[in-house]
């Protein structure tokens, strides 16, 4: 054959091919047979589909139809947009080059379990020109319609926007944060400086008045006795609150003083017995981390004495592996954590929240297990040095 011929067999066989394709993204093709190695393979598209496909091409999000080995079958305009790629060359090749090596393990993983209610995961989008996109996989088992293999649905969200909110609002949480701990301090200070002053000053002078009582008045003696009682157990009281509010023993002591100071007060205060277990640290971590697990175990302990009706509680403190970790464990009624985070606000979820937004910023997990009358678990893992986030200008 000569060269003339075979230039024109390939273009021959060229338009062809881009026929067929233009008849399958139209609607207007049933089935197709597709030869190789394997032998034929029947692909149906049926005409009744049409009016589906024709939905899914005006999708803001990316669908694809993949094969169990990760060949791409089908893809909509928006996900060959997403992969920056035309979309013949998007299909028919594999799902497993828009993922990075790692991803590609979970989602191979992901793909082998998915049951008939599907499952969703985030990764990270690779794109022909080599930019990266987050994105959350939902994936569904489809009917095979004549395929040996089989079949998954795909759609492909991008979450660009959504992680852009999410770390807007983690750093402007971060920010109330700062500001709370900030009037903290100054409350604290103020409450030392003024209110237990004024309360140990009106302590002596009381008991200077009294010690003037004569001898034959036993019941004023008495009462100047209450008073005094009662002005030493506000003084303790706002002692307390300040040292709560921002507590010096962490600064000066570390870590490991602050947390079995407020299991042994909280034990105190309840009458909840507290067993606690703390590892010598040899190198303090970070201020921000720190007061990240102070603050977390002062909320699960209030989180105890509101709701938990526990008896005991366990407070261990370790390390392994480059991380600092925090468990505090009761043998309360429990209750069901996720409820507990997306509902009332008086059933403590935003304490929830709150501890794993703290752990979050300072590069920490909080893991949460609870269930009815079976206790609440509480887990903060902190790297030993955390890379903190800073929030943008």
């Amino acid at each position: 054959m000569t060269i003339s011929a075979t230039s024109a067999a390939l273009r021959t066989r060229l338009a062809e091919a881009e026929a067929t394709l233009r008849a399958i993204r139209a609607g207007e093709v049933d089935a197709l047979i597709s030869k190789g190695v394997r032998g034929s393979q029947v692909f149906t598209l049926e005409g009744a589909e049409h009016a589906y496909r024709v939905l899914i091409e005006s999708m803001n999000e990316g669908a694809v139809t993949l094969m169990a080995d990760k060949t791409i079958l089908y893809a909509n305009q928006c996900f060959a947009r997403m992969v920056k790629r035309p979309l013949e060359h998007v299909t028919g090749g594999s799902f497993r080059e828009f993922l990075s090596t790692a991803d590609r393990k979970t989602v191979k993983k992901l793909l082998g379990k998915t049951g008939k209610s599907g499952s969703k995961l985030q990764v990270m989008l690779q794109a022909g020109d080599g930019s990266r996109m987050p994105v959350q996989l939902s994936i569904r088992p489809l009917a095979r319609n004549g395929f040996n293999q089989r079949v998954l649905g795909v759609v492909v969200t991008d979450m660009t926007e959504a992680r852009r909110n999410e770390e807007l609002l983690r750093a402007l949480t971060h920010r109330v944060v700062q500001a709370q701990e900030a009037e903290r301090g100054r409350v604290a200070l103020e409450l030392d400086d003024t209110i237990t002053q004024l309360l140990c000053a009106i302590l002596i002078r009381s008991q200077a008045l009294a010690d003037k009582l004569p001898e034959g008045e036993g019941t004023s003696k008495q009462a100047a006795a209450t008073l005094r009682t009662m002005l030493g157990a506000a003084a303790d009281e706002v002692e307390r609150v300040a040292r709560n509010l921002r507590p010096g023993v962490l600064d000066q002591l570390g870590l490991a003083a602050i947390l079995r100071d407020t299991s042994r007060e909280f034990a105190d205060r309840t009458s909840v017995t507290v067993e606690v277990a703390l590892v010598k640290l040899t190198v303090r971590l970070p201020a921000d981390a720190e007061l990240t697990l102070y603050r977390i175990l002062q909320e699960a302990l209030r989180n105890v004495e509101q709701h938990a009706r526990a008896q005991h509680v366990t407070v261990r403190l370790t390390k392994t592996r480059g991380f600092v970790q925090l468990v505090i464990h009761d043998d309360g009624i429990g209750f069901d954590p996720t409820r507990r985070l997306t509902g009332r606000k008086s059933v403590g979820g935003l304490g929830l929240l709150g501890m794993r937004e703290r752990a979050t910023y300072v590069g920490g997990t909080l893991e949460v297990k609870s269930g009815r009358r079976g206790g609440t678990r509480i887990q903060v893992r902190i790297p030993s040095s955390p890379r903190v986030r800073h929030a943008s200008q």
